[in-house]
């Protein structure tokens, strides 16, 4: 019970999501990370079922993997084959993988309704399936599909169906809350039933249809489960499955249980937004333990407690998952917000100090005219230095002029963006294409900027806009508030602008970036 086994899905049920689609690459990066990272299997696909599986198995024998053994996932023989004639059984075979996964079917309901056979023939199914792949030497893990509702339809034949798999030789049974629904009281009494049943080892897969997924896993290892299946950022069908990122640091950090490498738990966070990067997916800044939002303050209260002892309003060090803690700047934040922004930014304040109100006075007229820092937190800094006299400026806006010109019903609109700066005194005037006024602009900016700060430009790179209307009553005269996200090599910052012109708005917020990974740059190169 002091280690856990964590089975990672990712690559197989976690790419049953919508809108993921794991290329072959994309699935051999993340099988090298997990091993990284030390996860003690990793479920790769089903052999056979599509092209892309097919070839990453042909292509993964190429590796050799330190810290986990790599499983490939198939079905239990069907109704009228032996198991040596399975086609798809005899994939697993020559997947070549350490590990096979079976699921059968422990709910009579599935039994009759979609196999149509008699519960006795599922029951040799599943011995005939596990038997084989057994002698072909295989560690075989059994996922008993169902499990839970089969258990509280008919527990006896929903055990039988896990005695029969280790009957079979299976080293592992995983009880699957398949449909998602099943409560933690409920899970936690099962697989306790499940522990007295069967000697070998009992894992957990949880799906996340009810919001319950990690507490149903958490209440299977606290019924004797040492075995937890799931899929990085709770990737999977429907609402997804168990998330790894939660269930893996409330393990070793809460119940003190080993389930990956010593010491890569700091790389959690990391991990987690790589996944989501080569998903092509937003992270969702509310995860617990991995969301930018997850150690973040924005009421004055909490800052100023926090500031004092971080356990006022943490549970945990971010620090241990490789996360940061953020106090966000708004209307709402006290001096302490003020404070805490300005030591990360090495300006020594103290809340008494009288630049406080004046920085504060800034951010509430701000936000009534409708600015947000809390996201913008690239724009704050700015706004701080600028108002302790420690700002330099990179380069001034002589002027703009964006045209977009449509020549036709079917043609694609052209956009064009003009644009002057000087740089001490120094003037420079360039025109630039882009598939519009944001991207046009970015352009003429980068043209015109690349003569005075070309190296430390060509590390700056726009990444993502977002437009949200202020006061929607007003319609097409309505407010906007953009925020773009810009990146370098190894930080992401985002910047705010506001105006009843959109491109305006746009112009601010693309300025604010592009000049604070200067000043960045340009300090580093000092």
């Amino acid at each position: 019970m002091n280690r856990i086994a964590i089975y990672d899905t990712t690559l197989r049920d976690g790419m049953q999501s919508e809108r993921v689609n794991f290329s072959v690459e994309d699935k051999l990066k993340i099988a090298r990370r997990l091993d990284e990272f030390g996860v003690a299997y990793i479920e790769a696909g089903w052999p056979g079922s599509n092209p892309t599986d097919t070839e990453f198995f042909h292509r993964v024998r190429d590796i050799e993997f330190k810290r986990s053994k790599l499983a490939a996932f198939g079905s239990t023989r069907r109704a009228k084959l032996a198991a040596c004639d399975d086609p798809l059984l005899i994939k697993l075979i020559e997947a070549r993988t350490p590990v096979v996964t079976i699921f059968g079917k422990a709910w009579g309901l599935h039994v009759r309704d979609v196999f149509r056979i008699t519960c006795e023939q599922n029951l040799e199914m599943i011995y005939d399936s596990v038997k084989f792949l057994v002698d072909q030497g295989k560690e075989v893990i059994f996922d008993a599909e169902h499990f839970f509702d089969g258990y509280k339809s008919d527990p006896i034949y929903a055990l039988e169906t896990l005695k029969r798999a280790e009957a079979a030789g299976a080293s592992c049974v995983s009880l699957c809350e398949t449909n998602g629904g099943a409560l933690p009281s409920d899970v936690f009494d099962a697989t306790a039933a499940a522990r007295r049943h069967v000697g070998i080892c009992v894992g957990i897969h949880a799906h996340n249809d009810s919001g319950l997924a990690a507490a149903d896993s958490i209440a299977a290892v606290q019924a004797g489960a040492t075995h937890v299946q799931g899929t990085m950022n709770g990737l999977g069908e429907r609402c997804g499955n168990a998330d790894l990122c939660t269930i893996m640091p409330i393990l070793e950090l809460k119940m003190g249980l080993s389930c990956v490498r010593n010491g890569s738990m700091k790389d959690l966070t990391e991990l987690s937004r790589y996944v989501d990067e080569i998903a092509n997916l937003v992270p969702d800044d509310r995860m617990p333990f991995v969301g930018i939002s997850a150690f973040t303050h924005k009421a004055g209260v909490h800052a100023d407690a926090v500031a004092k002892n971080p356990q006022t309003y943490e549970h945990m060090d971010p620090e241990l998952v490789g996360n940061d803690r953020r106090i966000t700047v708004s209307s709402y934040s006290g001096a302490s917000n003020i404070v805490h922004k300005a030591k990360k930014y090495d300006v020594d304040l103290t809340k008494q100090s009288p630049e406080i109100k004046g920085v504060l006075d800034q951010v509430i007229n701000l936000e009534h005219d409708g600015y947000s820092f809390e996201e913008a937190e690239a724009s704050f800094e700015l706004l701080l230095k600028k108002s302790l006299g420690l700002y330099r400026k990179l380069f001034d806006l002589k002027g703009f002029r964006v045209i977009v010109e449509k020549r036709g019903p079917n043609e694609e609109a052209i956009t064009e963006a003009t644009l002057k700066v000087a740089v001490d005194g120094e003037e420079a005037f360039t025109v630039a294409e882009g598939d519009g006024p944001v991207h046009a602009l970015d352009n003429a900016l980068r043209l015109a900027l690349a003569q005075f700060y070309g190296k430390e430009l060509a590390k700056i790179k726009l990444t993502d806009f977002k437009v949200r209307v202020i006061n929607t009553k007003a319609a097409t005269a309505a407010k906007v508030r953009t925020l773009i996200e810009t990146r370098d090599h190894n930080e992401v910052w985002s910047t705010v602008g506001v105006s009843e012109n959109i491109i305006e708005a746009s112009w601010q917020a693309l300025a604010d970036g592009v000049e604070y990974g200067l000043l960045k740059h340009v300090r580093e190169k000092k």
